[in-house]
């Protein structure tokens, strides 16, 4: 099937320099890799939020994103460049493992140190469905001991539009399509076009914006398990690497760290131990 973009003539023109300078502003900025491949998509995609600010050229949005001190236009163009597809309870056997094997060590571990706080960081949030399957896997693994835990999340993502989405914790009932209808009755409310998750879940995580791109983990505690899935998918092996690297510093040992089953790390590059595909562990 051809690409609709491709037989659009309305196309805005870019030239070469616009491109490479858009292209080395997402690398630097967001670690994202545009290959010349992509110049079409990349067309096709920011072309409508040049024509709202008024530009007329790719030149005159690149400069506007360089001026932007908000980091909002940034959020943005994340937004646009990548696709946000996510649902509940995607790549199930990570929520197994998770359930019979990484949450055992975290209770055991936290027990023979007489604390109670569970750290976990899910960070590429989207929105939300990550992290709202994450908290009802700990609310069904705890029970009524969930009380005696402090197991909130911390979920980022450095698009303001899917962070928006998820706060607001509303799917349609397209979306809510895998999730048993136990957990949807027990966890989500029926409003309008679809399903809202109940206070209990929103409460129970906090959602910041953040960039992954950063050179430093600004964390003061280190994580029990992270959630990095199918977001690396966008980077070169330098970037994830380096991503990884500052990961595994601020994982806690025996920690783990979980990636997109399309995803894979360098294991004789990284200090991160192989458990299974997709499963990784902070062993030293």
């Amino acid at each position: 099937m051809s690409d609709p973009l491709l037989l659009n003539t309305d196309m805005m023109p870019i030239t070469d320099a616009e491109f490479n300078s858009i292209r080395d502003l997402v690398y630097n900025r967001l670690g994202i890799t545009l290959s010349d491949q992509k110049k079409t998509l990349v067309v096709g995609r920011l072309q409508k939020k040049v024509k709202e600010n008024g530009f007329k050229t790719f030149k005159q949005y690149y400069d506007m994103l360089l001026a932007d001190q908000s980091g909002s236009a940034l959020s943005e163009l994340a937004n646009q460049i990548t696709t946000n597809h996510t649902f509940f309870f995607r790549e199930p056997d990570h929520f197994d493992f998770f359930k019979s094997d990484i949450l055992p060590w975290m209770v055991q571990t936290h027990k023979a140190k007489n604390d109670n706080d569970l750290r976990i960081w899910c960070a590429a949030a989207s929105s939300g469905e990550e992290p709202y399957t994450l908290i009802i896997t700990l609310l069904e693994y705890f029970g009524h001991d969930y009380k005696n835990w402090n197991c909130g999340l911390l979920a980022t993502d450095i698009s303001e539009k899917a962070l928006g989405a998820a706060i607001v914790g509303h799917y349609p009932t397209t979306q809510m399509q895998g999730v048993p209808p136990a957990i949807m009755n027990k966890y989500f409310r029926k409003e309008g076009d679809g399903y809202t998750a109940i206070d209990q879940l929103r409460k129970e995580v906090t959602y910041r914006k953040f960039n992954l791109m950063n050179k430093t983990l600004p964390f003061k505690k280190k994580f029990d398990c992270i959630w990095c899935r199918n977001v690396m998918i966008y980077f070169d092996n330098p970037t994830k690497h380096e991503l990884v690297d500052r990961m595994y510093d601020s994982t806690a040992v025996g920690g783990y760290l979980l990636i997109g089953h399309s995803e894979t790390l360098d294991r004789t590059k990284t200090r991160w131990k192989f458990v299974k595909p997709a499963v990784y562990r902070k062993e030293e």
